[in-house]
């Protein structure tokens, strides 16, 4: 539910602010008309984020072929007996979407009177709250919980294909695809709860809205982006405990995105 209610204040911006410019300018005397004429330009833009996990669970602990009960149960035998108690079944999700902040560079080619080549290198914080249904026993920050917070911090590459539509006097609305490469520099422990890759590579759409103002062109653009590979990695080394991770075949990231640019 409150993952719903997310996606609703993010449509509910994104119509609000398309709404008041059309009204605001649609009658209005043409700006920068000749800005979409430009082969390359410039700008910077910023947004807000959510970012949320799309979890492939194995059926039980013991499906893990890399999972050594023995192992497990000489060094954590107090844990393992509450992870017998749900037959070693562990689950996991979201519990919430947590909003994340986005910054970043904006570098525009113009392909023809309706394509650019867009690569906007930028900066991007979120975290994910994950709740398991099981107690928690993260050594590193000791809590009697069953929930754990994934902290990222991304630089990120996307390189997307804009296609716009036809100008009307100061709007002009536009969809957006293409692929992104993201490097996770938050993860420099190697005994986290849950460890995940450093690299990630992921599929984008999205839409957009271009309003042409007096000296600028302010972009309100909403875009979903699609994990391609796990961002799973080794279970994390002693003393952590390793059932965590391996109660996952795969674990893929979606990410939501917000942003206003300023060209």
């Amino acid at each position: 539910m409150n993952k719903i209610a997310g996606l609703r204040f993010y449509v509910l911006i994104v119509l609000l602010a398309s709404t008041f410019a059309v009204k605001a300018q649609m009658w209005g005397v043409p700006n920068l008309t000749t800005f979409d004429d430009r082969t390359i330009h410039f700008g910077f833009t910023l947004g807000v984020n959510t970012h949320d996990l799309g979890f492939l669970h194995y059926g039980s602990l013991n499906d893990n072929p890399d999972f050594d009960a023995d192992l497990l149960q000489e060094i954590y035998p107090e844990f393992m007996s509450e992870v017998d108690e749900v037959g070693r079944v562990i689950r996991a999700d979201v519990a919430t979407l947590i909003p994340g902040f986005t910054v970043g560079i904006v570098s525009n080619l113009r392909l023809s009177e309706n394509l650019d080549l867009r690569f906007l290198p930028g900066l991007s914080f979120g975290s994910r709250q994950i709740v398991f249904n099981i107690p928690l026993h993260d050594l590193n920050e000791p809590s009697n919980t069953n929930s754990y917070t994934l902290r990222s911090t991304y630089l990120d590459f996307p390189l997307l294909v804009k296609y716009k539509s036809k100008r009307i006097i100061n709007q002009r609305p536009y969809m957006i695809s293409g692929l992104a490469m993201r490097i996770d520099i938050s993860k420099s422990a190697k005994e986290d709860l849950l460890r995940t890759k450093r690299v990630t590579f992921y599929a984008e759409a999205g839409m957009g809205w271009d309003m042409y103002l007096q000296f600028f062109r302010l972009s309100a653009e909403l875009k979903y982006s699609f994990g391609l590979n796990s961002m799973l990695a080794d279970p994390p080394q002693h003393p952590q405990p390793k059932y965590y991770s391996q109660a996952f075949k795969k674990l893929n990231s979606h990410i939501l995105t917000l942003s206003f640019h300023f060209e």
